[in-house]
């Protein structure tokens, strides 16, 4: 109750209420796109190679570029609406090529030995997460401590001194 209160008193908006969402997204981004550029993109290529990617290299550099620029991007809240489209794109296409291949979970559990469990490759429903994060993001506007929201309040106050 008193979370309720205090959240009322200081006119908590919707804004606020995705910016953890907007940041855990933008951290994530950001680490599977510094993984593939700290192993190499040409190491990320033979995988998309491998499930038959056309273009596997360019695609490969191109999809870590944007792992890195849009996490980073989600994280600054710049430009979140934009960035969100081709994010979006890329979990489709990585459900489409890999993961759909494994069914949704995300943690499939092949088998367990003496020293745990076995895990195989993982379904699409991280993708889904991600792509149903990014679609609220997209359609919310500007979240809370956004480079976006500056713009957003800035534009409004030069058309309120006109």
């Amino acid at each position: 109750m008193f979370a309720f209160r205090f959240l009322e008193k200081k006119n908590f908006s919707a804004r606020w209420t995705l910016l953890p969402l907007r940041l855990v997204m933008g951290v994530g981004f950001l680490a599977h796109g510094l993984a593939k550029w700290n192993r190499g993109p040409a190491k990320f290529a033979l995988l998309l190679q491998h499930t038959g990617v056309p273009f596997p290299l360019q695609t490969a550099w191109l999809v870590t570029g944007l792992e890195v620029f849009g996490g980073v991007a989600l994280v600054l809240g710049l430009l979140v609406t934009i960035v969100s489209i081709p994010l979006m794109v890329s979990m489709v296409v990585a459900i489409v090529t890999v993961q759909g291949h494994y069914g949704f979970s995300s943690v499939n559990t092949i088998g367990l030995t003496s020293s745990g469990p076995l895990f195989g490759p993982p379904g699409y429903e991280i993708n889904l997460l991600y792509i149903g994060g990014l679609l609220a993001l997209a359609l919310s506007g500007p979240s809370g401590l956004s480079i976006d929201g500056l713009f957003m309040r800035g534009s409004r106050a030069a058309r309120r001194s006109s």
